[in-house]
This record gives C-alpha cells, sequence and structure tokens, in this order.
C-alpha cells in the first residue's frame, strides 16, 4: 500500500490499530477497516437510463484463540459498533472448530512496490463527463454499421481504501481506483440477430479508448450474421484475448493453493512437471500497473508479489495465502483475496497473464490453413471440471481458411482436457488486452482441439 498516506487512511489506520490494542493474553486480533463507492451508468438510445453512485465502509475484525476463529463485522465506522463486532467475534471464537492450521498472517520481509494505483483525475472528474463518455460510446458503436442497435452503454467507475493492522504485526493502508466503459451491441440483417460486446478499461478517464470500444462493439455482433454451425472436426483454435482471459481464469483455479491442499486439483501433485511448451509462461503480477486488478497488497496485507506460477513450460507454484501456505508446508505467495470488510481472506490469482508473444492476432491467423478463431464461449465454468480437467463449452466464431478468416459458425461446443490444451498451445499473441477482471487477455492458439458441430 502507499508509503503516504492521506488524512483518510491515517484515520482507518487508527480504527484498526485501536481494534488490535485492545487484544488480550492468549488471542491473535487483525480488524479490516475499509470505505470505498462506485459509479454505475446506463445510456440507451442517448438517455440516462440506469445511474447508481453508491458508498459504503465498514470494518471486519477475526479474533483466534486457541486453534478456532470468530470473525464479525458491520457497515458502520462508529466506535460503539467497532466495541460490538469485537465482542462478537470474541463470542463467535467459541463456535468455532478447532484448526491446527488457523493462524493470521505474519510480516515476511517481502518489501511493498510504490505503484501509482490512484489517481486524483477519475477522483475530481465530473458526473456530467461520466455521462457523457457513455453517450459517446453509443453513438460511435452505432455510426460503425447501419445493421447495429446498442443494447445498452456503459460507464463504470470504483475507488476504495482499506487498512489492515494485527497483533502478528501486520500494519498496512492503501488506496486504489479505475474506470472502464462497455457496450452490449445487437446485429440485424432482417434474417437474424447476433450479439456483441466492446470495453476499454483505465486508471483515468483520459485512458478510456472509446473509439476501439464501439469498433469491437460493432465488429463482433456484424461478423457473426449468417453463422451456421459447422461439421465435427479435430482442428487449431484461435482464442480471442476475451476467451483467453476466461480460459487463464480457469486455469488459475486450478493452481489455487487451497484447492491443492484440498485435493480439488489436476495438478495437485505436479509441482516442477512441465505441463507447457518451453516458450509458456503464466504469471501472476499484480504489481504491474496497467492490469485493471493491479494492488501493492494482497488481502492480508502482505506486499503483492509478481509470481510466475508457470515458468518456461514447468509449473513452479501455487497460489498460497498464509493458510492454505500453512497446510501445504510453504509460505505465502501474497495471493490473499478479501471481497471486502463482510468477508475473511480467501486464496486466488490477482493479476493473471500470459507471457505475449511477438506477432499480432492477424499474423498469427496468416499461418494457418485450416482452424477456428473462437471469438466468445459459453458456459465455461459448468463445463469444466477441475479436478479431471475435462473441457467442454459452447462456442462461437470464425472459421479460418487459408490464412484468412471466413465464415461465422455457431451452436457447436470445443473440448478437449486443460492438461492437454496447455501442452498443445501453439503460439502466444502479442495482443495483451487489459481487461476488467482478474486475468488479462491475449490470442492463444491451441492445436488438436475437438469442434463438434453438425454430424
Amino acid at each position: 500500500m502507499s508509503p503516504s498516506t492521506s488524512d483518510s487512511g491515517a484515520e482507518l489506520l487508527a480504527l484498526a490499530d485501536r481494534v488490535v490494542e485492545r487484544a488480550v493474553p492468549g488471542e491473535q486480533v487483525e480488524a479490516f477497516v475499509a470505505r470505498g463507492g462506485d459509479t454505475e451508468i446506463r445510456v440507451y438510445e442517448g438517455e440516462v437510463e440506469h445511474f447508481v453512485a453508491a458508498q459504503s465502509e465498514g470494518v471486519g475484525i477475526r479474533v483466534l484463540r486457541d486453534g478456532r476463529t470468530g470473525f464479525a463485522y458491520a457497515g458502520t465506522l462508529s466506535s460503539e459498533s467497532i466495541e460490538e463486532v469485537l465482542a462478537e467475534a470474541r463470542d463467535n471464537v467459541q463456535f468455532g472448530t478447532i484448526d491446527e492450521w488457523a493462524g493470521l498472517a505474519e510480516p515476511d520481509g517481502v518489501p511493498v512496490t510504490d505503484q501509482a494505483l490512484w489517481n486524483d483525475e477519475l477522483a475530481d472528474f465530473d458526473t456530467d463527463a461520466k455521462i457523457e463518455l457513455a453517450k459517446e460510446l453509443e453513438r460511435l458503436t452505432a455510426a460503425h454499421d447501419s445493421r447495429i442497435r446498442i443494447d445498452d452503454s456503459n460507464y463504470a467507475d470504483a475507488y476504495g481504501e482499506a487498512a489492515v493492522a494485527s497483533t502478528t504485526g501486520i500494519r498496512q493502508w492503501g488506496r486504489e481506483n479505475g474506470c472502464y466503459v462497455s457496450i452490449s451491441t445487437l446485429a440485424d440483417d432482417g434474417d437474424e440477430t447476433q450479439t456483441g460486446f466492446g470495453f476499454s478499461v483505465g486508471r483515468t478517464p483520459t485512458a478510456l479508448d472509446i473509439e476501439r470500444a464501439a469498433k469491437d462493439g460493432a465488429e463482433r455482433a456484424t461478423r457473426l450474421l449468417g453463422a451456421t454451425k459447422p461439421p465435427s472436426a479435430r482442428t487449431t483454435v484461435v482464442l480471442d484475448p476475451f476467451v483467453t482471459a476466461q480460459f487463464l481464469g480457469i486455469i488459475s483455479s486450478t493452481l489455487n493453493g487451497e484447492a491443492v491442499v484440498k485435493g480439488r486439483s489436476l495438478f495437485r501433485d505436479r509441482l516442477d512437471d512441465e505441463v507447457a511448451p518451453a516458450f509458456v509462461n503464466l504469471i501472476d503480477d499484480p504489481t504491474n500497473p496497467l492490469a485493471y486488478t493491479a494492488t501493492d497488497v494482497d488481502g492480508e496485507g502482505l506486499a503483492a508479489r509478481r509470481n510466475a506460477l508457470i515458468e518456461g513450460g514447468v509449473l513452479r507454484r501455487f497460489t498460497h495465502n498464509s493458510y492454505s501456505a500453512r497446510r501445504a508446508g510453504t509460505v505465502s505467495t501474497g495471493n490473499a483475496t478479501r471481497g471486502g470488510y463482510a468477508g475473511t481472506p480467501g486464496v486466488g490469482a490477482l493479476a493473471l497473464s500470459l507471457e505475449p508473444g511477438s506477432r499480432s492476432q492477424e499474423e498469427i491467423i496468416a499461418d494457418i490453413d485450416d482452424g477456428l478463431l473462437v471469438q466468445s464461449v459459453t458456459g465455461i465454468h459448468s463445463g469444466v471440471n477441475p479436478v479431471s480437467g475435462d473441457f467442454s463449452t459452447g462456442a462461437a466464431g470464425l472459421m479460418i481458411r487459408n490464412g484468412e478468416v471466413g465464415e461465422p459458425v455457431r451452436e457447436f461446443t470445443i473440448a478437449s482436457t486443460l492438461q492437454r490444451m496447455l501442452l498443445d498451445i501453439v503460439e502466444i499473441g502479442n495482443d495483451v488486452d487489459w481487461l476488467p477482471m482478474r486475468a488479462a487477455g491475449v490470442s492463444l492458439v491451441i492445436r488438436d482441439v475437438t469442434m463438434s458441430g453438425a454430424s
């Protein structure tokens, strides 16, 4: 978290400190104090259809004694409420089950990477200007093609600051903000309707690429008009960046330390095994400020850090918070996640990406004689088994013929296993796309995938 603390940050730290100071001998205490807010604007046909600006603040307290954990929270920061939350957390200890690995994170000496995660330009950005961005995105998208109708055009931003302190020596504060625009489209040629989308993320409104979001929204919908069900085949697929980000989200769940220690990951016994070609590097790097989910500390107050999960094709590490690390006999990788003051720490990737290659999607496609560009997938979470690795999901996209994008296709599935798909990666594009999620997108080429369409 930022080394220079604002007045508001000093207030949050002081509140967390006061809770920790109330600890009695024999117990560990952690206080997580946070406040934040977000804006959501939806425009339809040039008019504001939905506007929400919300703010929240609160405190979550964990108390540990004799291997039992008690937790309580409140959505207010009044002194009386904090006292009540601490008392409730202590009362809840008696209902907890004894867990030999229970405990709070302890400082590990990893320094915090100083990052510019807060921007005053966004904090001071006028509401009317936010609305105008959503309206401009709608206008630009509609102007791309007469067959395009706009389902909705959106602007969203969020900010948050938090302080965490504990009896084990954790004491951190930080704040961050960010914004994005998105467009949902419909393309109609009189015979059928197809959907599309576009978006752009940034730390500031001026960093948003409205024109690109508009172009993507129009093209994603119009290029699927006339789509048919393709014949079944085994083929090379090129995952569009947004699809790759979803795929990486699935992979990250199999590299989650909590899933590993519970025996719910297909990679649980495969550390130091070759799981992908040597050019594949899968990195979780929340210290990269380009990532929408970049942060300087994790959900337990440990410094966020760059972790190479797959390096040179070899599985090097899983993501861990302090609890899963104790169970696994290792140390935290700074990957504690936290949804806010109302929850306790979980574990997961914070800002995942594949190390990019050297060629654009167009250059990659030019070298494929027969393949498939996967533009969208459906049911990807329900169609994947993280224990067996079985992968099957509905998809839509464009056939690749002799190095060029060909006819649109839909109503088919693509299937393989996660293990096989990683090993069958052929190339990674250079078109890194930072998305409003915990994984970045990039074009990804995978060979020998089953496409099940018309028999």
